[in-house]
């Protein structure tokens, strides 16, 4: 559709600040599409609200007020990018608030194989349902839907980016500051702490959303672990840069900083990004791993992260150490995003007086 390939095309020039605005209601959070809407005001508001819901759903009796809260709700999983973690911990997140589900996991089973537009279809899926979470393989896909409902829908509802193309996922982001948070509880929180990133910071956007959530702490520190060829890109140094966040490029090896990180975030080579075959293969990546000869090297109050799917950048051997939190920070997912959907949907307070 040439004409809203234009009109879009427009609005992906917007200074980030115009298009946060275009994604809010009221001056409150309506769509959640990328990490640069999120304040810290939010994210401590989030913080909370996962805490509360957590500790509501473990009697039978709050387990049965927060399915009432959005019983009345229908949420549209639109994941036609495979996944397991963030499509289940968003079905289950829906499920602790009541709302009932549908999907599209796979683009073949929908009308989009008869030529229909991404546009009219995310158009009937705002028939049938108040929300849609979706994750595409395209890069800004899930800015193109908030941005289409919002402005050629008779029935806009608020969509929720649960990963496009190796650009932004900010929900992970979310739940990782929330992980963070909860690690550091009793030790001064996130402020003035070191994080290491380690992997394919080039096309990781796990790693690309959470640098851009440390503009909301103060004294953050950050460290980029990476082959040459998979280290961050321009645009987030740049924002560190702007931001005032000091940063540090390793390219050596991984073990040269590890004792100056209090939070260790690893991740795999994000190979389904190559442009040619076999490209990611011959870069060399035996020295951004994590085996269990380096752990004398991390601090005995450190934390070590991983969005998962994991490959051989951390041993197995390492998970049962107490630093190797990766297990709970995927538990985490689940709450956190149902924190988020109750906070879009206005629920937090009915949560928090609870």
């Amino acid at each position: 559709m040439p004409y809203l390939d234009e009109k879009f095309a427009e609005f992906e020039h917007l200074p980030n600040e115009e298009k946060i605005k275009r994604f809010a209601r009221n001056g409150r959070l309506y769509d959640m599409i990328i990490s640069q809407q999120l304040t810290r005001q939010i994210l401590e508001d989030i913080y909370q609200l996962t805490n509360k819901l957590r500790q509501v759903s473990k009697s039978k009796a709050g387990s049965v007020f927060l399915q009432g809260l959005l019983c009345h709700k229908r949420a549209m999983l639109y994941f036609t990018q495979p996944s397991s973690r963030t499509y289940l911990s968003f079905e289950n997140a829906c499920h602790i608030l009541g709302m009932r589900t549908t999907e599209i996991r796979d683009p073949r089973v929908s009308s989009e194989v008869k030529g229909e537009s991404f546009d009219d279809s995310l158009r009937t899926f705002s028939s049938y349902t108040d929300l849609i979470i979706m994750r595409h393989v395209g890069a800004n896909m899930a800015e193109r839907a908030a941005w289409l409902l919002n402005t050629y829908s008779n029935r806009p509802v608020p969509v929720i980016n649960g990963g496009s193309g190796n650009d932004q996922h900010p929900t992970q982001a979310i739940l990782d500051v929330y992980t963070l948070q909860r690690s550091f509880e009793n030790e001064g929180g996130l402020d003035g702490k070191t994080i290491l990133m380690c992997g394919d910071l080039k096309r990781g956007r796990t790693v690309r959303s959470l640098s851009y959530l440390m503009k909301n702490f103060e004294g953050v520190r950050i460290i980029f672990a990476a082959p040459e060829p998979f280290q961050m890109k321009e645009d987030v140094l740049d924002f560190l840069e702007r931001q005032g966040i000091p940063y540090t490029l390793e390219t050596r090896a991984l073990q040269n900083v590890l004792p100056e990180a209090h939070a260790i975030y690893m991740t795999r080579i994000q190979d389904e990004h190559d442009e040619v075959v076999g490209e990611s293969s011959r870069v060399d990546t035996s020295k951004f791993k994590l085996g269990l000869v380096d752990m004398p090297m991390i601090k005995s109050s450190a934390i070590i992260m991983h969005p998962f799917p994991r490959r051989d950048e951390i041993e197995v051997t390492i998970d049962p150490d107490p630093r190797a939190i990766y297990w709970r920070q995927e538990r985490n997912g689940m709450w956190t995003r149902a924190a988020l959907i109750a906070y879009i949907f206005h629920a937090d307070e009915e949560i928090m007086n609870y």
